[in-house]
């Protein structure tokens, strides 16, 4: 089980307080550092100083950190057009010797499209421009060089493409997909996704959502074996049950909803939570540190949970 650090940054963040954790990160010794790709805070916050772009972030962390992975827990196809985003991710890649991971969603933030002016359409409609943006991402990444690429899509048409830049990482940066619907997420992981992510499920629901994937998978021949299956959880752990309910308090929790919903306890608790999601197949968890100024629970979940895995 790999463990990696997962951050809300439109709760409020500077790209300062971004690359602290990013370093307390990659020195504790975890996998990678992902972050979401929001516009618009969430719940009561304020969400000062403002949200950060994502891509612009991670370009920085490229050059800024040597060793973890660096990625999105979700890109929103509609931030973005395949093309330019294509691009952006290769040269994150080239900037940071092959260490990036593109995570890529429909988008779901209604209220941050509308703060910033960004079209939000049907959820089918955002379905059918997902796929065709993974069709033109991977299509572009994967045409060689000297050659060009075409695609007659209906939403985003390309023609004569030189398909540059690359990619460091070949055949092409991961590509993450997830979330819990039943029948179109299943079948655009079975077809593109090189990881396939599950964020706030229970074991149960991961059990049936993984199970659907494999099932897609099976349908057009491709072995599951060939996926890396996660999870995402909110992590508040302590020492003992007084630093769980401080850190439950900081990002305005319960500890009993979060040991019920997430990650949470001293950690011989979070280490046995942490088994039952091994134990149905999953290989990686991404641990959501709401409260960035509290760089002690990454090192401590370093220091008393991994080394137990």
């Amino acid at each position: 089980m790999e463990l990696r650090i997962f951050t809300e940054p439109q709760q409020g963040a500077s790209y300062d307080e971004l690359l602290a954790v990013a370093r307390c990160t990659e020195d504790a010794g975890y996998g990678a550092f992902f972050r979401s790709d929001h516009y618009l805070k969430m719940g009561a916050v304020s969400g000062d100083p403002g949200p950060t772009d994502a891509w612009t972030t991670l370009a920085g962390l490229a050059r800024d950190t040597s060793r973890i992975r660096l990625g999105t827990l979700m890109t929103a196809a509609t931030f973005r057009l395949p093309g330019p985003l294509a691009i952006t991710v290769a040269q994150v890649d080239q900037m940071s010797g092959g260490r990036v991971e593109l995570g890529i969603g429909t988008g779901w933030y209604a209220e941050e499209h509308t703060a910033y002016g960004i079209p939000f359409p049907s959820l089918a409609e955002r379905f059918d421009r997902l796929e065709e943006q993974l069709a033109v991402i991977t299509g572009l990444w994967a045409t060689p060089r000297g050659e060009t690429f075409d695609h007659a899509g209906r939403y985003y048409p390309v023609t004569d493409s030189p398909a540059l830049p690359k990619p460091v990482q070949d055949p092409r940066p991961p590509i993450l997909l997830g979330g819990m619907g039943p029948k179109r997420t299943p079948r655009l992981a079975a077809r593109y996704a090189d990881e396939f992510n599950l964020p706030f499920a229970s074991v149960e629901d991961s059990v049936a959502q993984f199970d659907r994937v494999r099932e897609a998978c099976a349908e057009i021949g491709r072995d599951p074996a060939q996926l890396h299956w996660s999870n995402a959880l909110v992590l508040c752990c302590g020492r003992d049950d007084a630093e769980v309910a401080r850190r439950a308090a900081a990002i305005g929790r319960e500890p009993d909803e979060l040991r019920e919903n997430g990650l949470a306890g001293t950690p011989a608790e979070i280490v046995d939570k942490i088994g039952r999601y091994a134990a149905i197949g999953s290989q990686r968890l991404y641990l959501q540190v709401l409260d960035l100024a509290d760089l002690d629970h990454i090192e401590l979940v370093a220091a008393e949970v991994m080394p137990k895995l």
